[in-house]
């Protein structure tokens, strides 16, 4: 990539930012040295209930370490020999599938809940034979802070959700001091240690994509725009993201745990 006189124009860009890690460095350096305002349109991170149990972790309301998280998913959108034609045909001939395409936006959420990812290890297979990349993946994060995270995902065997793609799973977070779950409905449910689980009411609506995170995430762009603030999906974080990703996909290869680069 060169340097040009460019349009000065602060940018919010949709994911995948680029095909390989190496072409999204170039775009994350082009653009500081432009002076221009970069932020990835990762929306996973915007999603109602990932903000309320980011909340609940900053309050303290299961404990202040996380132990561990997993995240179960069943998609059910990838079986037969017409799989995705319907609705995104390009995913049949993705060299990189489910992690890449689906994955990322976890990882990304996983680093907004718990920290920055040390070391990965990842089984990816191939569950239908007419797509290119992988549709099925076990990969356990380990993070700085001590926490584990077990993500579980396929998008060949189906889901009990009426909606799969509101959610696309469920989540389970287990701290020192309890547990908050997510289930496949939007319901978020705190259980502290040595009390029965209930029912945690907050703020989202089944309107847009996902409890509306596109909408905001727009809004967190231009609120930033605004008042001057750091984006929280600026490019040096988004890189941090595709680390990880490549991490998994070296793991996955080459059957080992794969330390992340800081």
């Amino acid at each position: 990539m060169q340097d040009g006189g460019g349009l000065g124009v602060h940018t919010v860009c949709q994911k995948p930012l680029t095909p390989t890690f190496h072409e999204a460095r170039q775009i994350v350096e082009y653009t500081a040295r432009a002076g221009i305002r970069f932020m990835v349109h990762e929306n996973w991170r915007f999603q109602p209930w990932y903000c309320e149990i980011k909340r609940l972790l900053d309050a303290s309301a299961v404990g202040d370490k996380i132990h561990i998280m997993t995240f179960r998913s069943r998609m059910g959108d990838g079986w037969g020999p017409n799989t995705y034609l319907n609705r995104q045909p390009y995913f049949r001939d993705y060299p990189r599938l489910l992690v890449y395409e689906n994955g990322v936006h976890f990882i990304g959420t996983y680093r907004y809940l718990a920290g920055e990812i040390q070391r990965v290890y990842a089984v990816l297979k191939r569950l239908n034979p007419v797509i290119a990349g992988e549709d099925a993946g076990i990969v356990t994060f380990e993070f700085a802070s001590g926490a584990t995270v077990l993500w579980d995902a396929n998008r060949y065997n189906e889901s009990n959700s009426s909606n799969p793609r509101y959610l696309f799973g469920e989540s389970l977070v287990d701290a020192n001091g309890g547990s908050i779950r997510l289930h496949h409905d939007s319901r978020l449910t705190i259980q502290p240690l040595g009390q029965l689980e209930r029912d945690h009411a907050y703020p989202h609506e089944k309107r847009g994509f996902a409890g509306d995170c596109c909408y905001a995430t727009q809004r967190h762009f231009i609120d930033r725009m605004i008042d001057g603030g750091e984006f929280e999906t600026n490019g040096p974080d988004y890189l941090r993201t595709l680390a990880v990703q490549d991490a998994v996909y070296r793991s996955a290869e080459r059957g080992i745990p794969q330390e992340v680069p800081l």
